[in-house]
């Protein structure tokens, strides 16, 4: 299982939000390039950037910032999201490097653009599914939507994602554990990987996702803990490749 550093930019830093709120952030860096190859140093093999300027108004805004970091560290995977609306966005991340992009209001609100790309850019394709009491949140968490969480994962497994991302709103950014329950039950219902985020805080969450790891979960995006030093990133993917070995 992956341990996945997040990299939340805004306004061309480095930052956290507490559930998603715009107005509650945290700055960590005014170098996001700087903390990418912190995390990357560290042992990251794969980096989570969201261009949270680029969520709220549905268009790239950090966009030369996040290819910086990929033409910086061609060898180590990025998945980029945020503002990712349409065909053209997603060819000029692919071509900057970017190994996956990542649809999330887009998703909601017009589902057949996920089967569409996923046939123009097979392989490159994540969701984004982002939940709160089931349902799923759009325009940068900002409203809530009728969908079900489970219906949609399992219509975009059929369209040919690469992997989901699912993230508890409620307890993103809050430092109050991961919802394993949520997420194990996602992992049940599709076949295709599923990427756990939301709520991260200490290295009970790692031990507690690596024992449900073969229900389907490839990873874990990690971001506050890490920034806040409540989780070491060193130690937990340590912990994640020790259980991966006593298991296979």
């Amino acid at each position: 299982m992956l341990i996945i550093p997040a990299i939340d930019i805004k306004n061309g830093k480095c930052v956290r939000l507490s559930q998603g709120k715009m107005e509650k952030e945290t700055i960590y860096s005014e170098d996001p390039l700087e903390v990418s190859e912190k995390w990357i140093d560290q042992g990251a093999k794969r980096l989570h950037i969201i261009d949270l300027d680029g969520a709220m108004h549905g268009e790239p805004v950090n966009a030369d910032i996040i290819n910086s970091i990929t033409e910086a560290h061609p060898d180590v995977e990025i998945q980029v999201g945020g503002g990712i609306r349409n065909e053209d966005t997603i060819q000029r991340y692919l071509d900057a490097g970017v190994n996956y992009v990542i649809i999330g209001t887009r998703a909601i609100t017009t589902p057949h653009f996920v089967s569409d790309v996923c046939l123009e850019f097979p392989g490159h394709i994540i969701v984004g599914l982002d939940a709160k009491n089931g349902k799923l949140a759009i325009d940068g968490w900002s409203k809530l939507s009728n969908h079900d969480v489970y219906d949609m994962a399992k219509r975009f497994e059929d369209d040919g994602v690469a992997a989901i991302i699912f993230t508890d709103i409620d307890r993103d950014g809050m430092l109050n554990n991961i919802n394993i329950s949520a997420t194990t039950k996602l992992c049940k219902n599709i076949r295709i990987p599923v990427i756990a985020a939301g709520g991260v805080t200490d290295i009970n969450d790692i031990h507690s996702l690596c024992k449900v790891s073969e229900e389907g979960i490839f990873g874990v995006i990690t971001g506050k803990a890490i920034y806040e030093g409540t989780l070491d990133f060193i130690e937990a993917q340590k912990i994640a490749d020790e259980i991966y070995k006593e298991e296979n």
